[in-house]
């Protein structure tokens, strides 16, 4: 279960500022401080797409692209959280674009969140051009409640026909310690607020054929989204031929963190195993697009 707390927030920040993406060596580096742009409006506030373009990227060029959802329990975080993963992700030849979306409060849940990520996936294929990315070859990276968000629009799709998998989302999932079964999960409930059943929004009980290639990266003994709801996802997804890639790394918790006693807000990454996960989400995408 993904709990609220301050702790949380803290310690995601000092996670993601430092171990969550390297950059391996002698890769180019973004080519500038990421632009940000307006990609929804609601209710009078704009919503932000922050976008990292590789450096080696010549006029007119179509790249792949990946669209970058932080986690945060839902209730908390920002894209910066992501940058780091998006400038490696540049580095490898994708647009990269950490996206803002609203965090669950008084009047806000997850489902409109989820609105949120499948407006972003509408506007990057809308704005394809002048985001120099292939809307054919758009993926998503979504760690914790961020990948549930990314497998949401993968799985339940976002109501449209754009893309090669027909559900409005993305075309691969690079996935980190996400929360795909979340049926039974209290705080998800909670935030809900009684607009919609908690199934209705678990990825894993909506797993189609024809999924999307699938990444994922998971701790063994992560008790804030637990093991049994990825290997579920992988196993339905194989089940109706599709392809999913389940990286488990054994005595780790949530976020591949080795304090296993407080995994909501005391994270310990362990460097070894994140620079693994980093290594294998390139080498997936390098497999379906021929990144660098």
């Amino acid at each position: 279960m993904l709990r609220r707390t301050v702790g949380l927030v803290v310690g995601l920040l000092a996670l993601f500022g430092s171990a969550s993406a390297q950059v391996q060596p002698g890769t180019p580096p973004a080519s500038q401080a990421p632009a940000a742009r307006i990609y929804r409006t609601v209710d009078g506030a704009g919503l932000q797409a922050f976008v990292f373009t590789p450096a080696a990227r010549a006029d007119g060029t179509r790249l792949p692209g990946i669209l970058l959802f932080h986690g945060g329990g839902w209730a908390a975080g920002s894209p910066d959280w992501v940058f780091p993963a998006a400038e490696r992700f540049a580095a490898l030849g994708l647009v990269a674009v950490p996206i803002q979306y609203r965090l669950s409060g008084a009047t806000t849940t997850p489902i409109d969140a989820f609105a949120d990520v499948c407006a972003a996936f509408q506007w990057a294929r809308r704005e394809a051009p002048a985001l120099g990315l292939d809307p054919d070859r758009l993926a998503a990276y979504g760690v914790s409640a961020g990948g549930h968000l990314a497998a949401l629009a993968a799985t339940v799709g976002c109501g449209t026909t754009e893309g090669r998998y027909r559900t409005g989302g993305p075309d691969a999932l690079v996935l980190l310690s996400p929360a795909l079964d979340i049926s039974g999960d209290g705080h998800f409930i909670r935030l809900l607020r009684e607009r919609a059943p908690a199934a209705a929004y678990s990825p894993v009980e909506h797993v189609r054929t024809g999924m999307p290639p699938v990444m994922i990266a998971h701790g063994e003994k992560d008790t804030l989204t637990p093991l049994r709801g990825a290997r579920a996802f992988c196993d339905k997804v194989i089940a109706g031929g599709g392809r999913c890639d389940l990286q488990v790394y054994p005595g780790l918790g949530h976020l591949l963190t080795r304090n296993l006693a407080n995994q909501e807000d005391d994270y310990d990454p362990d460097p070894a195993a994140r620079a693994d996960a980093a290594t294998r989400q390139g080498a997936f995408l390098r497999t379906l697009w021929l990144v660098r």
